[in-house]
């Protein structure tokens, strides 16, 4: 016997330009967000995973709504509605209700539309009204009223980037205090540094890790300067194309003004809002100093992974704290899973920028339709960078040790050794005994003693870390 179970979904009718649909009532979304659900069924990342996009989003629209309200184009009751709902959702409620694709034609209108519907039914219903009742507030009219998706989107998109680097900076300056920490913690450990994987002249581990710290905290320090400047100016109040259409000339004073109230950030207007509109050049910008940090970062997991390698074969100077078996096969082996995992964060934040150049190129006219994947791009290059250096620190960087005693005897034993001691013997004495050194296999040391070429005394102060890692 086969059981069958026919659960009826209640629904309400909506219409649109194209005809009528179905919704399920229990939705706040309406008509035109069920249509881009049907058409945009790309991928698994939805407007709903971008938290702060949807409260960038009701930050704009609720500016709109004061603009609107001072300028007696809305009333109190449709004011205080749309009002309420934004604070929801910028309290981050009702945000399942956004579960379109971040990928999606339309310049962003689907998003917008998402974001009208939302409003306007959280609004209906703290107007005591039924969802979907939209002649007492109206997704279009009311919600959308004096805005475009094409001022409206590319300002949420920049207000949710502040926020998005606001976050960021909590991870990546833990991140470069890590670093420092270990520059504290192996500043008397002397190594040799290397160029080409060839033996150069001796350092300190710490001034390896003190590099890795400044060269964040260079990438950190632009980022905070270049970027607020960059992503507080919006076009918002251009409405389609930038010349405002719809809208009174008050209104862009009052929408900004509200705007950077409720952000608490200082939001200016686009002295050009025609260029603001189809421009995408502070998204570039932003992308590639996302990337340019994934670079250093990749680069930074590459060289932890040379410098642990082996452990009896391979450089072994750090010591990775074991996170996971290494092999299926092979006993006691453990791989650097954590620098690994940071590479292809970084790999794929810089795959991303190159989406984002190509999106941003593909402009035409007075506006860019493919701005919904930079939108996108960004979001997850940043909400990645974020989540992949707080695994690094806390999984790597904080329990790396040093191996200080097998360093030491790696610059003992190395012929790079030699240089320290040119200013001392000239450089044809330093290139005879470095050739024998290797030809024999004897330490530079050793073969500078049986020479008699310069004096315990002499040849301590110069092979002290003091003297061999700074200049004299």
């Amino acid at each position: 016997m086969t059981w069958q179970m026919n659960i009826e979904i209640k629904t309400r009718t909506e219409k649109d330009l194209l005809g009528f649909k179905e919704i399920p009532f229990h939705c706040y979304y309406g008509v035109q967000t069920l249509r881009a659900l049907e058409n945009f069924n790309l991928s698994p990342n939805k407007l709903s995973h971008f938290p702060t996009f949807i409260q960038a989003l009701a930050m704009v629209k609720l500016a709109c709504a004061e603009a609107n309200f001072k300028l007696e184009k809305l009333d109190e009751n449709k004011y205080q509605a749309i009002q309420y709902a934004c604070q929801q959702l910028m309290q981050k409620q009702y945000h399942e209700q956004f579960p379109i694709d971040m990928i999606q034609g339309g310049a962003g209108t689907s998003t917008n539309m998402n974001a009208n519907e939302v409003i306007a039914n959280i609004g209906l219903e703290f107007l005591n009204h039924a969802k979907g009742e939209y002649q007492y507030l109206h997704p279009n009219n009311d919600v959308n009223m004096s805005q475009s998706t094409n001022d409206v989107y590319p300002s949420a998109i920049k207000i949710g980037l502040l926020f998005a680097l606001d976050q960021l900076n909590l991870p990546f300056q833990s991140l470069i205090q890590s670093f420092n920490h270990k520059k504290d913690e192996f500043s008397d450990i002397l190594k040799m540094g290397r160029t080409q994987l060839q033996d150069a002249v001796p350092m300190t581990l710490g001034q390896e890790f003190g590099a890795f710290a400044n060269t964040l905290q260079n990438d950190l320090d632009k980022l905070n300067q270049i970027m607020p400047d960059a992503l507080n100016v919006i076009n918002l109040g251009g409405t389609a194309i930038g010349t405002g259409i719809n809208t009174e000339v008050a209104y862009r004073i009052h929408a900004i003004q509200a705007l950077s109230e409720i952000t608490n950030k200082t939001i200016k207007s686009s002295p050009d809002l025609i260029e603001a509109t189809s421009d995408m050049g502070d998204f570039v910008l932003l992308s590639s100093l996302l990337k340019r940090t994934a670079t250093k970062l990749s680069k930074i997991a590459n060289d932890l992974r040379l410098l642990s390698s082996g452990p009896r074969t391979g450089i072994n100077e750090i010591h990775l704290e074991a996170r996971q078996p290494g092999s299926s096969i092979m006993p006691g082996k453990v791989n650097p899973v954590i620098p690994e995992a940071m590479n292809l964060a970084c790999y794929q934040i810089i795959a991303n920028d190159l989406a984002i150049t190509l999106a941003a190129e593909a402009g035409q006219l007075q506006l860019n339709a493919m701005e919904p994947l930079i939108a996108f791009k960004l979001f997850e290059s940043i909400d990645l960078l974020g989540k992949a250096m707080q695994m690094f620190e806390q999984k790597c960087i904080q329990t790396i040790r040093a191996n200080a005693d097998h360093c030491q005897h790696l610059v003992d034993h190395s012929i790079g050794i030699i240089t320290v001691l040119n200013p001392y013997l000239g450089y044809e004495a330093t290139t005879r005994i470095a050739k024998q050194a290797n030809e024999t296999g004897e330490s530079i040391l050793s073969l500078i003693k049986v020479e008699q070429l310069l004096s315990d005394e002499v040849l301590a102060d110069v092979l002290s870390v003091k003297n061999m890692v700074h200049p004299k």
